[in-house]
């Protein structure tokens, strides 16, 4: 593969599993007793640890899955189990506004931009394993270079997103930000069922064959 169809593949996989529009209504819900202040740090925090967990992933995942006895495949099979319940949480609208006391701000934030938010919801099983798959795939250190140039592009399209999802939430109302939520977990979903299988079927051959 040339670099520029590479270049392509990278940042489209990336993109749709990292998913920058459908992580928004969630961190509205999430952040939606903070001020502008706090949310930004948020965001910031959210998309920095993201970028750091999908390059060390991505440099290093081949060899802790060896390390551990991990197969790409039961990785996908997991991750389509988590994204499955996400969705449909996603999908019922279950993520509602969260109240925070101003003694436990600081804690708050620290608490949900690394779990859930930076992990699994933005840098999720779906994007580490595209990663760790496509760092495989990436022939020399152009394409390697060009796979982690789009990591970064697309993480910082999700801190913009982040950033101004409040203008952007405003923009669409309410009702747009319900449907987008249910539209996006939807895809979360089918997301799900195809890394499931796709990591089912060659276990499945392997086993009886």
């Amino acid at each position: 593969m040339d670099s520029f169809n590479f270049a392509l593949l990278a940042f489209a996989s990336f993109f749709t599993l990292i998913n920058p529009l459908g992580v928004i209504p969630i961190f509205v819900a999430m952040t939606s007793d903070l001020d502008e202040k706090h949310r930004d740090r948020t965001a910031w925090k959210a998309s920095f640890v993201s970028l750091l967990t999908i390059v060390i992933f991505a440099l290093t995942g081949q060899l802790l899955f060896k390390f551990f006895g991990i197969s790409v495949n039961s990785f996908r099979m997991v991750g389509g189990i988590i994204f499955f319940f996400m969705g449909m949480d996603m999908l019922q609208a279950r993520l509602a506004r969260t109240e925070v006391k101003k003694s436990e701000v600081k804690t708050y934030v620290n608490d949900i931009s690394i779990t859930p938010l930076a992990i699994p919801m933005i840098c999720g099983p779906g994007a580490i394993t595209n990663a760790i798959v496509l760092m495989e795939d990436a022939s020399g250190v152009a394409q390697k270079a060009i796979l982690l140039s789009a990591v970064f592009i697309v993480m910082l399209i999700t801190y913009l997103g982040l950033k101004f999802s409040s203008k952007i939430t405003r923009l669409i109302g309410e009702t747009g930000n319900n449907v987008m939520m249910r539209l996006m977990g939807l895809i979360v979903m089918v997301i799900a069922v195809e890394f499931f299988f796709a990591g089912l079927k060659p276990i499945v051959q392997d086993i009886i064959g």
